[in-house]
C-alpha cells in the first residue's frame, strides 16, 4: 500500500521544479566562475591591477545585507500559521535584497571609470557579467518576495527562500574569489 503524501509534505522542498532551478542556477554560475578563474590564471597581472579598483569593504557590507535578507526569508518559512509575521519577514527580505541592489549600483558607479583601460577590459567584462547576473537574480527574487507577501502560499515561500539561499551561496563563493583573492 502506497503512503499518501499531503500537499504540505510535498511543499517542503521536494518539488522537481525547485531542484531543477537550484541545480540550473548552480551550473550557470559554476560555468561563469570557472571562466573567471581560468582567465585570472591567463592574465594574473591585469586581474590584480583591476582588483585595485574594486570596493571590497562595500562588497563586504553587501554580504552582510544579503545574509540578513536570507535570515528574514528563513523566518518567513518558520512563521507558518502567522500570516502577519510571514508578510513582515518577506517584506524585510525584499527590502534588504533591494538594499543589496542599491549598494551594488553605488559600487558599480565607482568601478565604472576603470573600464576604459584596455588592459583591464577582460576582468571588468567578466566582473560585470558575473556580478550583474547575480544582481538580476537578487532584484527578481526580491520582487517575487513582495508578491509572495501579498498572496501568502507556503510552497511559494519555501521555494523562494530556497532559491534565495542558493543566491547567497553563489555570492559567498563569488565574494572571496573576486574581491579577496
Amino acid at each position: 500500500m502506497a503512503a499518501i503524501t499531503t500537499t504540505e509534505e510535498r511543499d517542503e522542498g521536494g518539488d522537481l521544479l525547485l531542484w531543477v532551478l537550484v541545480w540550473g542556477e548552480l551550473a550557470a554560475f559554476g560555468i561563469l566562475l570557472t571562466g573567471y578563474v581560468v582567465m585570472s590564471m591567463l592574465h594574473p597581472e591585469s586581474f590584480a591591477l583591476a582588483k585595485l579598483h574594486l570596493a571590497p569593504r562595500l562588497a563586504g557590507l553587501n554580504t552582510v545585507v544579503l545574509l540578513a535578507s536570507s535570515w528574514q526569508a528563513a523566518l518567513a518559512v518558520s512563521s507558518k500559521g502567522k500570516p502577519r509575521l510571514q508578510r513582515l519577514f518577506l517584506l524585510g527580505a525584499a527590502f534588504l535584497g533591494f538594499l543589496f541592489v542599491a549598494l551594488k549600483f553605488a559600487e558599480y558607479s565607482s568601478e565604472w571609470a576603470a573600464t576604459g583601460d584596455e588592459n583591464l577590459q577582460t576582468f571588468f567584462e567578466l566582473y560585470f557579467l558575473i556580478t550583474g547576473f547575480h544582481l538580476a537574480h537578487v532584484a527578481f527574487v526580491g520582487l517575487l518576495f513582495v508578491l509572495a507577501a501579498i498572496r501568502l502560499d507556503r510552497s511559494t515561500i519555501v521555494m523562494l527562500t530556497t532559491i534565495w539561499h542558493v543566491i547567497d551561496i553563489v555570492w559567498l563563493v563569488m565574494f572571496p574569489l573576486i574581491y579577496l583573492s
